[in-house]
């Protein structure tokens, strides 16, 4: 089983290029909130609508959540805090009814740039080795803000 290092270290592997990096640094927690953004925009059962928020984009949240909890817990609290904001936002853009084309657009061109990104590097995206690099990769993000701030994972 990996751990919360081990996955680190084997997504940084791919990701030492400089211009990769800040591509990844950008483009990542763009792409999470996209994802988010168009879990948000499919139709709920109506079995959903007796707890508040609750749809496709919050029920996948708490299952990264938990994964990441199991991981590295200071991680999880600052994926809570990334995640929460990005659900208060696409509460709000849901309502201006532009979340979806929105969400399609970041989604697309974050895509583009970090592919552009891996090309500069000269290495395949982690995830085409193990799709779970896909959760990884706003951990490898969260991490360099953590350093920045000084707080030690």
């Amino acid at each position: 089983m990996r751990t919360f290092n081990s996955w680190m270290d084997e997504y940084g592997v791919s990701h030492k290029n400089p211009t990769n990096q800040a591509i990844h640094k950008i483009c990542v927690p763009l792409i999470m909130f996209s994802v988010i953004g168009l879990l948000w925009s499919i139709p709920t059962p109506e079995s959903f609508h007796f707890v508040p928020l609750m749809n496709w984009a919050t029920l996948f949240v708490v299952g990264c959540l938990i994964f990441y909890a199991g991981l590295n817990f200071l991680m999880a609290v600052g994926m809570l805090i990334l995640t929460s904001i990005m659900i208060a936002l696409c509460a709000v853009l849901a309502k201006s009814n532009i979340l979806l084309q929105l969400s399609i657009a970041i989604f697309v061109i974050s895509w583009i740039a970090q592919f552009y990104g891996h090309k500069v590097e000269g290495k395949k995206p982690s995830f085409l080795k193990d799709l779970a690099f896909l959760l990884i990769g706003p951990l490898w993000v969260l991490r360099f803000l953590y350093a920045h701030l000084g707080i030690k994972v």
